[in-house]
């Protein structure tokens, strides 16, 4: 087999310094939740490993987690990470073209059998025999199916690929169906998100270089390390929700205060996502902080779920029977009783002073 460069090798040909590099591991593991003592075991792997075989597939979908994966916030993942994997195929974003990709797909194949990773962006159609999906001349399906049989690992990156997402959503013409509704033999780690986020991408491959294993999993498939919460756990505006503080109306005093806005459809509650711990655009905002409620976007079936404006219900606050409007009219109830007894209190207080003057 032959040898492939390690990241190491990569990176210093590029002209990364070694300090960089180990301001990179200690930010990575970071990310992963990992505590500093694991920044030189992510060193170390980088150093002497070689790059992980890729083979990234786009089936039905708008490219959109290509374009947040290359966009991600830290310098060196942002130059370097696709060296840190051979992409060895990626119809997207590699130069060749026509019967040299799939020349170059095949080859990979042929010398990584049961090695390399594939990447999966998108969802592949089932009916009309796949017809609605082409690549290279055969339906994409075909292609998913050929290239997933020697594959080491998958990886469903998005909603398109984890749950199926607008092309599944109904009436579903085309049949559009999750990777692993047709791949059932290989583990899948699934990244939903309509994008996910950059540095959750490349922290996926990055643990998965380091380790040599899956990262941890949730019972449906996604990594702990980053879905293990909702994003409303660690939303900054959690405290106005805990209040009783809402946006009632887009523009009304609430939202120009940053008030909650579980009342104008925010998923928050129900979506678990990294959104609200390393959000967007080197780490600058994510939806709520914007402005806007989350739409979920990262749940199966979002697509399918009502308007993105319409409102949850039954979330539960200050115990299991409370909901929005319970909480707020409560608190609101609860200030004017305290308002009422500090009154009273205060005039008993005068009739006792009263009495007591000779």
């Amino acid at each position: 087999m032959s040898r492939l460069e390690t990241f190491y090798d990569v990176m210093r040909r590029q002209g990364i310094t070694r300090r960089s590099f180990l301001k990179y591991c200690s930010l990575t593991a970071a990310a992963l939740g990992l505590g500093p003592a694991f920044a030189p075991r992510i060193a170390h792997a980088m150093e002497t490993k070689p790059r992980t075989p890729v083979l990234w597939l786009h089936g039905l979908e708008c490219t959109c987690c290509s374009e947040s994966f290359i966009r991600s916030a830290h310098p060196l993942v942002k130059d370097v990470v696709l060296s840190m994997i051979s992409l060895d195929y990626d119809d997207t974003l590699m130069a060749a073209a026509g019967h040299q990709a799939e020349a170059a797909l095949e080859e990979t194949m042929r010398k990584y059998k049961g090695e390399y990773i594939l990447a999966v962006e998108g969802n592949p159609p089932l009916n009309e025999d796949g017809m609605f999906c082409i690549v290279g001349g055969k339906p994409f399906i075909e292609q998913l199916r050929h290239v997933a049989k020697d594959a080491k690992a998958v990886i469903a990156w998005g909603s398109c690929a984890s749950w199926g997402c607008v092309q599944a959503a109904r009436p579903n013409p085309t049949q559009a169906v999750p990777i692993h509704k047709v791949i059932t033999d290989k583990p899948i780690v699934k990244v939903p998100g309509c994008p996910p986020i950059a540095e959750v991408m490349t922290g996926v491959i990055t643990y998965m270089l380091t380790f040599g294993k899956l990262p941890e999993l949730d019972r449906q498939g996604r990594p702990k390390m980053f879905y293990g919460q909702r994003i409303h756990d660690k939303c900054y505006r959690r405290p106005h929700f805990d209040a009783g503080q809402f946006v009632e109306h887009w523009d009304d005093e609430g939202a120009r205060k940053g008030y909650c806005l579980y009342k104008v459809g925010c998923k928050g509650p129900t979506s678990y996502n990294a959104c609200s711990t390393v959000r967007w655009n080197e780490g600058t905002s994510f939806p709520i902080q914007a402005g806007h409620g989350c739409i979920g976007c990262s749940e199966d079936g979002f697509w399918d779920k009502g308007s993105f404006y319409e409102r949850l219900t039954t979330i539960p606050q200050f115990g299991i029977e409370k909901n929005a409007d319970e909480i707020g009219a409560a608190v609101a109830g609860g200030v004017g009783a305290a308002i009422a007894a500090h009154a009273a209190v205060t005039a008993i207080k005068r009739l006792q002073n009263k009495g007591d003057r000779p």
